[in-house]
């Protein structure tokens, strides 16, 4: 009879290869031609996205500066249709900027509201690496025992949670969206640009 030998496993490794390994061969190369008519494109009316205040689509849009992420709690049923732009800048700031600042920087610094949000592809592209390889640095860190440990109240309801269910959760959220960033990327692509609404 056969016998197998139990492996070791670096747990804190494999998490963040499960997310590292999609955004270096997926999601970052799927991105890397990021146009600005792409990164802004409405392909229905009445979409959210990042405006200039004045122009703001929601009644709850957020940001530092002339640019706001369009944003209203709780969101309208059926929810808007986002545009690239926009779930950029909730990966970034929402998904994992936050965590970042809460986990393993200053807590309460990243926030959509004190977010200058940037009006151009080059510039969401340089906010969601900047963000992505904040967070993936403290996941780095974590080893065994802080990947045990509470996520603490930054996490609401799942304050008592361990800190490795964050992880998880975290790379689903950035899978899940980044498939939604290819997916209105190759529309737009095979729709020879489609309908610019907030142009039109």
């Amino acid at each position: 009879m056969e016998t197998t030998t139990a492996l070791d496993i670096d747990w804190n490794q494999e998490l963040v290869d499960q997310l590292d390994w999609h955004w270096q061969h997926h999601l970052r190369p799927r991105l890397a031609q990021l146009t600005d008519d792409e990164y802004l494109w409405e392909p229905v009316p009445g979409c959210w996205s990042l405006r200039r205040r004045g122009e703001a689509n929601s009644p709850m849009a957020a940001g530092a500066g002339e640019i706001v992420a369009d944003f209203d709690h709780p969101e309208p049923e059926p929810a808007p249709l986002t545009t690239i732009a926009w779930r950029m800048a909730h990966l970034s700031v929402g998904v994992l900027g936050t965590r970042a600042a809460n986990h393993f920087g200053e807590p309460g610094t990243v926030e959509y509201a004190t977010t200058d949000w940037p009006f151009s592809a080059a510039g969401g592209l340089q906010l969601l690496d900047d963000q992505y390889g904040r967070w993936m640095a403290g996941v780095r860190t974590l080893g065994d025992d802080r990947l045990r440990r509470p996520c603490g109240p930054s996490e609401g309801p799942w304050a008592h949670s361990p800190m490795a269910a964050l992880v998880l959760h975290i790379s689903r959220e950035v899978i899940h969206h980044g498939s939604e960033l290819c997916l209105l990327l190759d529309l737009y692509r095979n729709s020879q640009g489609g309908t610019n609404w907030s142009r039109a």
